[in-house]
């Protein structure tokens, strides 16, 4: 049967973190009947956040996955996590959603994270409306957060209600389309409200703002524009096609208001998805690759006669066994079907699908083009796999994800607890991208790597509670890198005489700085054969590979750049290990001659603080060697800007709590890496020589 794919929407929700976004995703599911009683996420009860860590902590951290009714479409929904060290699991799912619902707090504004997730968004091309949040607390105020969307995101805005009071008197808004007002009484149900006529003290405001909105939508239809331009009435519908028209262009972004909360402006929300959010079928076609990563110039088209092709976006694992995740874009899947990973270039059977509501499922027979489902008994598929029909094999643009910045040592409390520790963290790498686990090769340690402090620690408690393992864990390390500041050329000869044939190998060479984020770079410029052409690659792989341990600490050598001048070879006696072995000697002898510093992490810092503690905290940011970027002033406090080493930034929340009385906030980012001040330096050589020395 082939579904009408024009009544889908896939969407996701997303904001910073305690703006509100899985309250709201809480309301839609009760205005759309999938639950009865609604969870309060303060209460740790919401229906979306169904893992211990997320109701203690009132945060979301896992992306759940839901599908419910309005108005004869079908909602597929994406609630996202807000907390900056989680942003992986937003942007896999902005990766395969087809529209957006922006949401920001009505005090807090435009808040760091939103920014990043907004720039994903952006990224991704998705289409998505704006929901200011909270308008019933203290210092909320709608027009400014309009405000904040023009000037931090440098986004159209296109205000589709106002607000009817604010803060404690906020009842409701007013619908610029209709002129009309929906009003809530105090019972707190979303279904208790009527629609009447505008307050007199606003008409004059509504008609202003509609007729900003009305401009900038008939903008989008040259017909419609002409008619509104010789002052004929637009009609409702023709507004709403412009509106749809712009929202999938990205030209603007519809823009609404109300108390998630308190039940108040969700169902407009809920109206605006249907009415101006893309149907799969909408969106722009995904890019087929072929195995090297080039475009093919084929497309995924969303349709259901096409040949099968699914995004896995997320691994999960739970008592049924591990669910893939997955957005199809195009042709059909069955149950019992064998589709091919062309990352591993394996087949897997997909044993069940289930379509999912939150923690709980509905088995299904079969899904197809623009459906979001998980599948069952998949297992060697990772994030970002495409899935395709065996027969007719394609890749879909793969996701990237960032580096790890932070490590810490585990090792399991129970001595015999060694092999369970390792499952459950290979569980968890599958599940989560930008989650590293190594052993080090010298001390036999397991080395947990993330994205900050609060993944670490969530991992350790996903240890102890889901898999029954207690661990203790190191000191978090730094992920320092090495970089030469001088351009050094030398030359190495590689001579061994065994009996026999012998090894030899000659190779004179330059290394140098590289760009910035170029990582290692080799060239060869040898000619006339003298080293021939067939062992270039052994000396790239023999300075590669060494680059992954620097000589002033042990840490990865980043952005250097070899080049390989001339040498010398034996007809007999040259082989492409005898180069490589030329090449790692030369390393180590070099190197150290190339003017070597160790680079630190340095964070991008947003830190939101009352006023009466602003010196405390820029005081303590000055010590932590930061640098204070700049600093707004809102209604509830200031937001400071500043970058930071992450090595200074350990324990950071605990000390701001103090400093501010328990009411700052802060959010870190990657930002880059920088040289390393001399004195720090010192102590992080000497560090990692006692580590060597003692391992």
């Amino acid at each position: 049967m082939k579904k009408d794919l024009t009544r889908y929407r896939n969407i996701g929700i997303f904001a910073h973190v305690d703006a509100g976004k899985t309250t709201t995703t809480e309301r839609i599911l009760k205005l759309t009947g999938k639950i009865h009683k609604i969870g309060e996420v303060h209460e740790g009860a919401a229906t979306t956040d169904f893992m211990e860590q997320e109701q203690e902590r009132g945060i979301t951290i896992q992306s759940a996955a839901t599908s419910c009714f309005w108005k004869d479409c079908q909602l597929n929904i994406i609630d996202t996590p807000g907390h900056v060290d989680f942003t992986i699991e937003v942007y896999r799912s902005l990766k395969v959603l087809d529209g957006g619902v922006g949401v920001f707090c009505g005090s807090g504004g435009v808040e760091p994270q939103s920014e990043t997730n907004w720039r994903y968004a952006n990224d991704s091309k998705v289409a998505r409306l704006i929901y200011v949040n909270k308008l019933d607390r203290t210092g909320a105020d709608f027009y400014r957060v309009v405000k904040q969307v023009e000037e931090v995101l440098a986004a159209t805005p296109l205000v589709m209600v106002l607000p009817i009071g604010t803060e404690s008197d906020f009842v409701g808004v007013v619908d610029l389309l209709t002129r009309k007002a929906w009003v809530w009484d105090d019972s707190g149900l979303p279904e208790n409200y009527e629609i009447t006529d505008i307050p007199e003290d606003m008409k004059e405001q509504v008609e202003e703002y509609r007729e900003a909105m009305v401009e900038l939508a008939v903008e989008q239809d040259e017909e419609i524009l002409m008619k509104y331009l010789e002052g004929e009435e637009v009609t409702i519908d023709e507004i709403k096609q412009c509106i749809r028209k712009g929202t999938r262009n990205l030209a603007f972004f519809p823009t609404f208001c109300g108390s998630s909360f308190k039940n108040k402006g969700v169902q407009n929300v809920l109206d605006a998805v249907v009415d101006y959010l893309p149907a799969p079928n909408e969106v722009p076609p995904q890019p087929e690759i072929d195995l090297e990563g080039n475009e093919t110039g084929k497309f995924a088209y969303v349709d259901p006669e096409k040949p099968f092709r699914s995004l896995a976006f997320k691994i999960m694992d739970d008592r049924f066994g591990s669910l893939t995740f997955t957005r199809i874009y195009s042709g059909v899947i069955n149950k019992g079907d064998t589709v091919l990973d062309t990352a591993t270039g394996k087949t897997e059977r997909v044993g069940r699908i289930v379509e999912m509501h939150a923690n709980s499922r509905e088995e299904i027979e079969s899904a197809q083009a623009g459906d979001i489902v998980a599948l069952v008994g998949l297992k060697n598929v990772q994030t970002g796999h495409t899935l395709c029909d065996p027969k007719d094999p394609a890749t879909l643009e793969p996701m990237v994800f960032p580096e790890p910045v932070i490590s810490v040592a585990v090792e399991p409390k129970k001595k015999g607890d060694n092999e369970k520790m390792g499952m459950a963290l290979s569980k968890m790498v599958q599940e989560d991208p930008s989650f590293y686990v190594e052993t080090d090769q010298e001390s036999g340690e397991t080395i947990m790597k993330g994205m900050g402090e609060l993944h670490l620690d969530i991992k350790v408690d996903i240890l102890k509670r889901t898999h029954g393992v207690e661990v203790e864990v190191g000191k978090p390390q730094v992920a320092y890198r090495e970089a030469i500041t001088k351009v050094f050329s030398d030359s190495y000869t590689h001579k061994k005489q065994s009996g026999g044939s012998g090894q030899f190998a000659k190779i004179d060479y330059t290394i140098e700085p590289a760009e910035t984020g170029t990582g290692f770079e080799f060239e060869s410029k040898v000619t006339g054969g003298n080293v021939p052409r067939e062992f270039w690659p052994a000396v790239q792989k023999g300075f590669e590979t060494s680059v992954e341990k620097g000589p002033l600490a042990g840490f990865p050598v980043v952005d250097l750049k070899v080049t390989l001048n001339d040498g010398g070879f034996h007809p007999v006696d040259s082989s492409a290990i005898a180069f490589e072995i030329a090449a790692k000697a030369a390393y180590r002898q070099s190197l150290p001659k190339a003017g070597l510093q160790l680079l630190e992490p340095i964070m991008k810092v947003d830190v939101f603080t009352p006023d009466d503690y602003m010196g405390d905290v820029i005081g303590d940011l000055n010590r932590r060697r930061g640098m204070i970027l700049g600093q707004d002033t809102g209604p509830t406090g200031v937001r400071i800007k500043a970058e930071a080493p992450l090595s200074e930034m350990f324990g950071y929340i605990g000390d701001l709590r103090t400093m501010t009385s328990g009411r700052g906030q802060f959010s870190m980012t990657f930002s880059h890496y920088a040289p390393c001040p001399s004195n720090v330096a010192e102590v992080v050589i000497k560090e990692a020589k006692e580590r060597a020395a003692a391992s």
